[in-house]
């Protein structure tokens, strides 16, 4: 059986090629998603690790004065640590306040160079107890400038201190305004909010916790990887999207890699049928043939999946950079290389060929060797097999559909996936039923488009249903992932739009904090921002509400209503009411009723509480009036471009409202959109790749299918069909094979879409629509029916290479 061995592998190398072509891709998917997924980790990430880059521990819930002791600790036994956290003070410059009001967050620069996570702008780091860097952001809004002086505190605690540098501050968790020496920093410990303290020491990461968990068993030590996981934990709100999107995707791939795989050696040992029963007949037993062929599919498991995985790294690598170029706003961080996905992979690849060509093989040495002999007809419905596999296909979907139903009454995202997972089984299982049918109910159509050659196209692609269904499957399977994820990342954003419009529904608004009112000025260099849209003032007066202080008083007018992003709170303010921004309250106690005094006329309102809309207390237009004194401009609202930069935005605002108080959104809608961003950049990838990686498949199965009907295609050639005409039919039957696998594919991913949107969002908002992204699901079938074209264009041309002569005598 050796010399069958090597001369199998000899004269079927192109069918092998194909074979182990099914495998590399298998394989390079999964590497590929691993890059992908770690390139969209790394971006959610980016700006929450920079302060624990260069640390190996972060001890974390401990007190001001255990920082300080850490501190000691690390110079006695030669570590290197530093405080992470800030102080409110107040902080001014030429009588102007940073912050608001009251105080600014002033937080401190690492003495060791390199647990400094700020990136220098300007100047330099602060050396002196008397000197200070400024956050960049903060100096443009403050109009800060490298040697100004900052009066830091008050009384007796009160100094001075000179601004050396400004400094871009990349984490979104424990940045500051204003950053000192550390020297500085720890005077003020014991009134500090500490975060954590960076520590890196000498030896192993895990000797370094094993030491600092005994010597501080009250605090929380973890290695930064498993700090910065709890930081996104908590970021994201307890809700994992990468371990989630990982789990999703690994799924994924194995589902794809395993039907491209699976497809090509069933084809692969159909077509080897005969000669399987050749060997049986000349005396080679069933489990010597069995053994030759799981020899043949182990060692090219081991080759394919090791070419495999050079080729996922090369281009899990390229997407990324490719959608970091084409896509910066999905700010997808850098690919790493992870040794268990690698593992997984290559694992994979073997237990996948080495199960691919199990089951084939050992259906096809069941067969009697004459019964081999003969043509295979693939499975007929109406036979026993084919009753079989039409019941089994309906219970699955019948299962998978009756398990969705429950997911939507019970919000359950298990039984989304599991009914999902058996819908699409059932739906593949049902392939040879529903696709020449559908392929039959077209094909009037495809006659009178293409005439002769789309006749024929139309009875090859259904001559032989199991070959179709296999050939579509892949396609299908790359289809509906991409048609759900599409919707369901639309309606997501649909979604959330709406709530952060509910939420927030002022982008940004300036109010009042001196002297009668907001100067002109403001009002017209703000609205005059290219980043705003509209802007709207309100008039408004200074009133004194009882228990609560000097609160300023404005009421909405049509202009500063059609700003608003959902009128909400502000649609129709009650003549009796007054809204008040949890900010102006007393130790957040919530009153009931105030008394509202302006100039000695006062109203008893009820009180409503929210925030987003700055320090003023609104009212009803008769309301204001009702008040009796004379009004002017207390605040500006204004609605901006949501895709300007946050940061940028805000700073030009702060610089322009002259120590007004300016509250924003623009942040949290910011982040929001940074999230579903990084996840659709990574998502696309993916599927992007699944789809070509299915293209591939309908490739490699139409090629290994145009070996197989050879004699067949000579014999139409014979009876008059022309080169270009046998093109053309292979070609129209690749067409129809990915438009069949398409609409499919598009009508299950919007069904699916629908149920992942009421499973997972109903608990969340009260309304969760259903957004169709019609256009974009218009090119995906359009690049479908494309990509089938172009996945015709090597077998088509293999195809009319051979003579009519030539292809009657193949065996």
């Amino acid at each position: 059986m050796r010399t069958v061995l090597r001369a199998s592998l000899r004269h079927h190398t192109r069918r092998f090629v194909a074979a182990a072509l099914a495998v590399v891709i298998g394989v390079a998917f999964i590497v590929t998603t691993s890059a992908l997924s770690s390139a969209a980790r790394n971006g959610m990430v980016s700006g929450i690790d920079a302060p624990y880059r260069n640390a190996d521990v972060v001890i974390s819930e401990v007190e001001g004065h255990e920082a300080g002791d850490l501190l000691d600790q690390a110079e006695r036994d030669g570590a290197r640590a530093a405080v992470l956290g800030w102080i409110r003070v107040q902080v001014s410059v030429n009588g102007r306040h940073l912050g608001d009001a009251d105080a600014a967050d002033v937080g401190a620069v690492a003495d060791e160079v390199d647990l400094r996570w700020q990136q220098l702008e300007d100047g330099r780091f602060p050396e002196a107890d008397d000197e200070v860097a400024v956050d960049n952001l903060a100096a443009k809004s403050n109009d800060i400038a490298v040697g100004d002086v900052l009066t830091i505190g008050r009384g007796a605690d009160q100094h001075t201190a000179t601004v050396v540098g400004t400094l871009a501050s990349p984490s979104a968790m424990v940045w500051s305004t204003v950053y000192v020496t550390e020297h500085r920093f720890r005077a003020w410990l014991d009134q500090a909010f500490v975060t954590g303290v960076v520590w890196a020491g000498t030896g192993s990461t895990a000797k370094q916790l094993t030491s600092l968990r005994a010597a501080h068993p009250d605090a929380v030590v973890l290695s930064v990887d498993e700090h910065v996981d709890q930081e996104l934990s908590r970021a994201t709100q307890g809700v994992d999207m990468i371990a989630i999107m990982l789990l999703i995707f690994v799924a994924i791939a194995l589902l794809t890699s395993a039907m491209v795989i699976a497809n090509t050696f069933s084809i692969l040992f159909a077509q080897r049928s005969r000669d399987f029963a050749l060997l049986r007949c000349v005396g080679a037993t069933r489990r010597q043939v069995l053994r030759s062929i799981r020899v043949e599919a182990f060692a090219l498991g081991l080759a394919a999946s090791g070419v495999g995985l050079v080729v996922g790294t090369g281009i899990g690598h390229a997407v990324v950079a490719l959608i970091r170029q084409l896509a910066p706003g999905a700010r997808l961080g850098v690919a790493e290389p992870s040794l268990p996905w690698y593992v997984g992979a290559f694992a994979t690849g073997v237990v996948l060929t080495f199960a691919a060509a199990w089951f084939p093989t050992r259906r096809a040495v069941r067969v009697s060797p004459l019964a081999a002999l003969r043509p295979d007809t693939g499975i007929d419905a109406r036979s026993t097999a084919g009753r079989l596999q039409l019941t089994l296909g309906v219970l699955l979907v019948a299962g998978g559909v009756a398990a969705l139903a429950g997911a939507v009454v019970a919000t359950d995202v298990v039984l989304m996936v599991l009914g999902g997972a058996a819908t699409s089984v059932g739906v593949v299982v049902l392939g040879p039923t529903i696709v020449p049918a559908l392929i039959r109910a077209i094909a009037p159509l495809t006659g009178q488009l293409f005439g002769p050659a789309g006749r024929v196209a139309t009875g090859n692609a259904v001559r032989n249903p199991r070959r179709t269904a296999a050939t579509t499957a892949a396609l299908l399977v790359g289809v509906t992932l991409t048609t759900a994820v599409l919707t369901g990342l639309a309606s997501t954003r649909s979604t959330l739009d709406d709530e952060m419009n509910l939420d927030h529904p002022i982008d940004v608004a300036i109010t009042a904090t001196e002297g009668t009112g907001l100067d002109k000025a403001v009002v017209t260099a703000t609205a005059a921002l290219p980043e705003v849209e509209r802007s709207a003032a309100l008039p408004g007066v200074v009133a004194q509400i009882a228990g609560i202080g000097e609160v300023r008083v404005v009421a909405p007018t049509e202009e500063a209503r059609s700003v608003l992003r959902d009128e909400g709170l502000f649609a129709t303010p009650s003549n009796r009411e007054i809204h008040l921004p949890y900010s102006v309250l007393v130790d957040d106690v919530v009153p009931r009723r105030v008394e509202v005094d302006v100039d000695g006329v006062r109203r008893t309102l009820r009180v409503a509480t929210g925030s987003d809309w700055g320090e003023a207390g609104v009212v009803s237009s008769a309301t204001l009036s009702a008040l009796g004194a004379e009004v002017s401009t207390q605040a500006v609202w204004l609605r901006t471009d949501l895709g300007a930069d946050a940061d940028d935005l805000e700073a030009q605002i702060g610089a322009l409202a002259q120590g007004a108080d300016v509250a924003s959104a623009l942040q949290e809608r910011a982040f929001v959109d940074l999230q579903i961003d990084v996840l659709t950049g990574a998502v696309l990838g993916l599927l992007g790749i699944a789809i070509v990686i299915a293209l591939i498949g309908i490739g490699n199965t139409l090629g290994l299918s145009v070996l197989e009907r050879a004699r067949e295609n000579a014999l139409l050639r014979a009876l008059g069909l022309t080169r270009g005409q046998l093109r053309s039919t292979l070609a129209i039957e690749a067409m129809l094979l990915a438009l069949v696998a398409t609409a499919i594919g598009t009508v299950l991913g919007v069904s699916f879409a629908w149920v992942g949107v009421n499973a997972m969002l109903a608990d969340l908002v009260e309304e969760a629509p259903l957004t169709v992204p019609l256009g974009q699901l218009v090119l995906v079938t359009m690049v479908s029916a494309v990509a089938g074209l172009l996945a015709s264009v090597l077998p088509t041309r293999r195809a009319a290479r051979i003579s009519p002569a030539a292809g009657l005598s193949l065996p």
